[in-house]
């Protein structure tokens, strides 16, 4: 998901965006469109449904699936989907209010915290344009690497000044975490559905690579899993075990990335991408 950092959006500070977000049990894209508040770099909505007693459905959608689709100022890009908690959303909120006054009026109409959702633009240090389907999976490759990274970045902040009001891990480290778990999920069904398949009828003397990867796919998977269920319930999950998971995550998945590299990357150095007639 390489994209351009957020500070790059433009300073108006309020306007309109389109957001779409994969339902959460449809798994069908639904796009909405929002307002939107531009405060120190970030982009902020509101799930406030018009004063309403119940999170609008886009709300529980990002938080199942927290990659979405933004489309604003005649750009498209994914983001990550981030509400904010405790005193920094209250912060926030100051912030969009003093943008955009309506939302005051909204939240005096309910006794719901009216969510402030920042929409964080990953930056990346992956080419964004690539030739060849060896440039493709180095892309990916950093991509995940670098959202690893962030997840341990942010577990480590969050310890080390804790926010008495932001209990267990916090939505945004539940967030980056869930967003890094199934974009590596997608990429290893795409690798055994059809990358692995598609280059073992050209290259059979990898069958034994191929096995490995396969294998550490697996391995990778029940890591996922573990993370997953302390995700689950993010305010109570233990840390220490948090810590754990994360760091065996972060050691297998450094392994697997690097040994792929190793023995796929040279034959797939003249292989083009996207596809002919894609």
């Amino acid at each position: 998901m390489p994209e351009t950092p957020s500070s790059a959006l433009p300073h108006r500070t309020s306007g309109q965006l389109l957001l779409t977000t994969t339902g959460a049990r449809s798994g069908r894209p639904h796009t909405v469109p929002l307002g939107c508040v531009r405060h120190a770099g970030r982009l902020l909505v509101v799930a406030s449904n018009l004063g309403s007693d119940r999170h609008p459905d886009w709300y529980h959608n990002l938080l199942a699936r927290p990659v979405v689709t933004v489309e604003a100022d005649g750009e498209t890009f994914q983001a990550v989907a981030l509400p904010a908690q405790g005193a920094r959303r209250d912060a926030l909120f100051a912030a969009v209010v003093r943008a955009a006054p309506g939302y005051a009026v909204h939240q005096a109409a309910t006794s719901r915290t009216l969510p402030v959702v920042i929409l964080d633009r990953p930056a990346t240090k992956a080419t964004t344009t690539v030739t060849t389907l060896a440039g493709k999976l180095l892309q990916v490759h950093i991509w995940l690497r670098e959202q690893l990274e962030r997840v341990r970045e942010e577990t480590d902040a969050h310890f080390a000044s804790p926010d008495a009001s932001v209990p267990g891990l916090g939505l945004q480290i539940r967030q980056h975490c869930l967003a890094f778990c199934q974009s590596l999920e997608f990429h290893h069904d795409s690798e055994d559905g059809h990358l692995f398949p598609g280059i073992a009828r050209w290259h059979p003397r990898l069958a034994d690579v191929f096995e490995r990867l396969r294998a550490e796919h697996v391995e990778v998977a029940r890591i996922q899993r573990s993370l997953a269920a302390l995700l689950d319930d993010v305010a109570n999950a233990d840390p220490r075990a948090f810590r754990t998971e994360l760091d065996r995550m972060t050691k297998e998945l450094t392994a697997h990335l690097d040994y792929e590299e190793e023995h796929l990357l040279p034959v797939l150095t003249d292989v083009p991408w996207p596809p002919r007639g894609a």
